[in-house]
């Protein structure tokens, strides 16, 4: 029997689930002066991001984290704890789900959704650290609504990823990751895609 697909993840996911970097028990063990924390245990999937923040040079000192999540998740996370060490906190902001993947060296398409909650986490432990220091003007901020609660993707997030091409609810899925876990917000999604889609 051939084994080819029985293990779909690259050495370093693998490396990153079965001894995950940086992943913090509990919080109180841990000074930081920030956090972020997006998805939804409902949905199974929920992150917590933990910052030390190094304020006279602004950049990010120690990075912790914790989820309710799979094995992609946790080794996105893990790797991205690593990654984040040393950045400025405007460099951080910008780390996006394929740069994960890329240091990861891949995901399988169907986990790729994975690794969106923690760079999600992050920026909203940089925006969290941002209010507390009295550095609002720096939060990147939309009037936007959640539409899917459990990848925390908005209404605009839907609608920048249609004038990128995305024309079906698949193509949304694929994108933003919206309706990939629990599914209830398919709804909302294909109206936004009605609405807009006559709007041009």
């Amino acid at each position: 029997m051939s084994t080819n697909n029985s293990w779909l993840y690259t050495e370093k996911v693998k490396e990153h689930f079965m001894d995950p970097k940086n992943f913090l028990v509990d919080e109180s063990e841990f000074d930081y002066d920030a956090k972020g924390l997006v998805g939804s245990v409902q949905c199974g999937d929920q992150m917590a991001v933990f910052i030390k923040v190094d304020t006279e040079k602004q950049i990010i000192a120690d990075c912790r984290w914790k989820t309710y999540g799979c094995a992609s998740a946790i080794a996105s996370t893990s790797v991205l704890s690593e990654m984040v060490k040393g950045m400025s906190l405007d460099q951080a902001y910008e780390i996006t789900p394929n740069d994960i993947v890329k240091e990861l060296g891949g995901l399988p398409d169907h986990k790729i959704h994975c690794s969106v909650l923690g760079d999600k986490a992050l920026r909203a432990a940089i925006d969290d650290y941002y209010r507390q220091n009295n550095m609002e003007d720096k939060i990147k901020t939309v009037e936007a609504k959640i539409v899917c609660q459990c990848m925390s993707v908005t209404d605009e997030e839907i609608k920048d990823a249609m004038l990128h091409g995305a024309k079906t609810y698949e193509d949304i899925q694929n994108i933003t990751k919206a309706g990939t876990v629990c599914g209830q917000c398919e709804a909302e999604i294909r109206r936004i895609l009605v609405e807009h889609a006559n709007h041009d």
